[in-house]
């Protein structure tokens, strides 16, 4: 017999959680309603149900800018795809080294990287700057992707160690054994397990990137050259009347690679999460 006090409690607890989902996701629920709305109703009212619809801000906002919003859209998928291979490739060979191999001042070493992740962006932007400027590489791409490629990423580092370290080591003595030296056992052994790994990396490097805004606003100077976050920022013009409509249009566009992202890879980010936390 169902206990009416557990039935109670379960619908008080369900009913909590979807008040809460509800609030969470108003801000995103009323941007893509304020996408269809005109300029001049979206801050009329902080409801969700719109008085008229304009379907048109979809379309004067992808040809708002000096060119179409599709443009930006490619250049910030060049920047993270160029990151995501950067980190997978630095990041699962730092990692292996730090799980497997043996060498002087290794605990040492993985305790300063360990120390970077708590070093804000803000510390080592304008050293950085300074440095990428000399190279000639501002306006560029190359200081969004090239650090990625000598695996400065700590935390996915760290992660990958942690899932790396719960591998059984007889996998690597057996390779040994038919005198596989770490380069093959790397790419043979190890890699093809790190899947879990390998794919929480992406998702997190993907999401990170795609909406990363300080340092391409830092490095991006030529509107031609502009991603996503910062094509966005373009529409907030403070001398002329700002087109809200079109901006919350193209906002809603650009949330549609993240939310198909994450959609496509849950089930890979809740194991990777759970694989490298627990040890």
């Amino acid at each position: 017999m169902t206990d009416p006090r557990a039935v109670t409690r379960s619908a008080a607890k369900h009913t909590g959680l979807i008040l809460l989902t509800l609030v969470m996701l108003y801000p995103v629920i009323w941007m893509v309603v304020s996408s269809l709305r005109p300029n001049e109703e979206i801050f009329r009212s902080p409801g969700v149900i719109p008085d008229s619809f304009r379907f048109a801000n979809y379309s004067e906002g992808w040809t708002a800018l000096s060119s179409p919003f599709g443009h930006y859209l490619i250049n910030s998928a060049i920047v993270v795809i160029g990151c995501i291979v950067g980190n997978l490739v630095s990041c699962s060979m730092a990692a292996y080294a730090f799980a497997r191999l043996e060498f002087t001042g290794k605990k040492l070493w993985f305790a300063i990287m360990l120390g970077t992740i708590m070093l804000p962006i803000h510390v080592i932007i304008v050293p950085q700057y300074v440095m990428f400027s000399q190279f000639g590489w501002v306006n560029t791409f190359l200081p969004l992707i090239v650090p990625k490629l000598l695996a400065t990423d700590a935390f996915f580092v760290f992660l990958m160690v942690q899932f790396i370290r719960g591998l059984p080591r007889e996998l690597d003595e057996a390779a040994r054994i038919d005198g596989a030296g770490h380069p093959r056992i790397f790419l043979r052994v190890i890699l093809p397990l790190m899947l879990p790994a390998l794919a929480t990396t992406t998702i997190f490097t993907f999401i990170w990137t795609w909406n990363d805004f300080f340092s391409q606003l830092i490095y991006l100077t030529d509107p031609e050259m502009y991603t996503v976050p910062v094509a966005l920022r373009s529409y907030v013009d403070a001398t002329v009347s700002t087109s809200w409509g079109s901006m919350f249009a193209m906002s809603v566009v650009s949330l549609l690679p993240i939310f198909l992202a994450f959609l496509v890879g849950q089930r890979f980010l809740i194991k990777g999460i759970a694989t490298t936390g627990i040890k």
